[in-house]
């Protein structure tokens, strides 16, 4: 007997089909098999399955597969989110809550190291020094208070130097905390950026490693079901163009 006249019984319903309208289980992929034989533990690779449940079996397939990835990007996006939402770290401005919490002092330390520092303080002091020893040696406007070697001039630049260096280091010691600030803050900024980054290269791979296999897997199934679709309408316009005429 050919082929397209061979009965086989379903392992489903037990109903009798033409072969050319199911597969047997050893024709079909080991996770199919193995969804089979779990609900019909006595089916063997030789058991027959017509087209109608092996659709139904395959369809299952394709939910669990769909259904899985959309639980694991599920759970991907509810870890960004909560990254995301989280408020243990707040966006600081370091400059300005520096310039809230400067006392008296400490303003005016900087102020002295920072005019201390330009060409304004060398330009003037050096002019002051100058004149004083001008003043002192020409006698200029009859005034002759500190002769060579100027010791009046000596003591106030030890005094001014004296003075001087404490406020530098007090704005040093500013600009040290902000350094320090400003590491805090970097730190947390990058901690924050790390996570995220960490949690989206988890999505990316997720992406790359599970849903792509599995869309091509589905396809796969899908080109399949209609490779056998187009079998059996082959197989019928067969049999009609060998059924005799009436």
């Amino acid at each position: 007997m050919s082929r397209r006249h061979t009965l086989a019984a379903c392992v489903v319903d037990h109903q009798h089909y033409d072969i050319v309208d199911g597969m047997t289980l050893s024709e079909l992929d080991q996770e199919l098999q193995t969804a089979i034989q779990a609900d019909f533990p006595h089916a063997s690779g030789r058991t027959f399955i017509c087209s109608e449940h092996l659709v139904a079996y395959r369809m299952a397939k394709m939910d669990q597969m769909i259904a899985k990835d959309y639980e694991e990007n599920k759970k991907i996006n509810h870890r960004l989110t909560h990254i995301l939402a989280k408020n243990t770290y707040q966006v600081v401005d370091v400059n300005r809550q520096l310039e809230n919490s400067l006392t008296w002092g400490q303003r005016i330390a900087d102020a002295v190291a920072r005019f201390g520092g330009s060409w304004t303080f060398i330009i003037l002091f050096v002019g002051i020094m100058l004149l004083w020893m001008l003043i002192n040696i020409l006698h200029l406007f009859g005034m002759h208070f500190d002769p060579y070697p100027f010791i009046l001039l000596n003591l106030f630049l030890s005094m001014v130097a004296a003075i001087q260096a404490p406020l530098i280091m007090m704005s040093q010691n500013r600009a040290a905390e902000y350094d320090r600030l400003q590491a805090v803050n970097d730190f947390r900024v990058n901690s924050k950026s790390e996570e995220e980054i960490r949690v989206l290269h988890t999505k990316v791979d997720h992406l790359i490693q599970q849903d792509e296999p599995n869309m091509l897997a589905i396809q796969k199934m899908q080109t399949q079901m209609l490779g056998e679709i187009q079998a059996q309408v082959n197989e019928l316009r067969r049999l009609q163009a060998t059924r005799p005429p009436h």
